[in-house]
């Protein structure tokens, strides 16, 4: 059964007021003597009010009767009081990730960038040998592990921009750049439509204002689109 935040917080406010009701309740009656009518009333108004909630309690949805685990009866009722919203309480905080994950957002996908951004392998490999601003900066945003195995002769790492960290990279070392500047942007881990990489690191210098970026498009991976077709590889 599927229990919402609204209903378990409900049953965390009735537990709270009943083990309060408890607790006054129970000093009403340990500090007046039996025979006194000031605390037989004040006993008997704690008393109707815990009712009110034991029946509130009792009569609620079967998801809170579920979550308390015991019949209504008032005495069960009273036992669980404390122990009943550590339980909901528990119950609201694992229920929590899974609506964290819910609101994380997706990078952007590689297809979200515009074709006329996209720079093919054979067009870049031929700007390698390009002198001054015809050269640009080649950035891997990929992992590291990959790029450590081999990149594109003069690239830098700046990744992975799938992450936080790495656009943190990314961003800080584009920062003191001129926004005309001719960045191209690369990856390779994987098939264009999957990578999880080139689509956030565009955005993020497309949104600082970068006017002059390019995305090597990578078909299926940096092996096959680079190193198997005998193209520059740094090690």
């Amino acid at each position: 059964m599927r229990t919402t935040g609204t209903t378990l917080e409900r049953v965390v406010s009735l537990y709270r007021k009943l083990g309060s009701l408890a607790r006054r309740g129970g000093r009403a009656g340990g500090s007046y003597p039996s025979s006194s009518v000031c605390g037989r009333r004040k006993g008997t108004e704690v008393q109707k009010r815990e009712n009110s909630l034991v029946r509130t309690l009792s009569t609620s949805a079967d998801t809170e009767r579920t979550i308390l685990g015991v019949g209504a009866s008032t005495m069960k009722l009273r036992r669980v009081a404390q122990t009943g919203v550590v339980f909901a309480l528990a119950l609201l905080i694992l229920q929590s990730p899974v609506r964290a994950r819910s609101q994380t957002t997706t990078p952007p996908a590689a297809t979200t960038i515009p074709t006329g951004q996209l720079i093919q392998p054979e067009e870049l490999r031929a700007l390698l040998n390009a002198t001054g601003s015809a050269r640009p900066l080649i950035l891997q945003v990929g992992s590291r592990l990959m790029f450590d195995q081999a990149h594109i002769p003069g690239s830098e790492y700046a990744g992975p921009a799938s992450r936080d960290e790495g656009l943190n990279l990314l961003q800080n070392r584009v920062t003191p750049l001129l926004k005309t500047s001719f960045i191209v942007l690369y990856c390779g881990c994987c098939p264009w439509s999957r990578c999880p990489n080139v689509g956030s690191s565009y955005k993020r210098l497309h949104d600082m204002g970068f006017t002059n970026v390019k995305v090597l498009y990578i078909a299926e991976n940096f092996g096959t689109d680079w190193v198997n077709k005998d193209y520059p590889v740094a090690h």
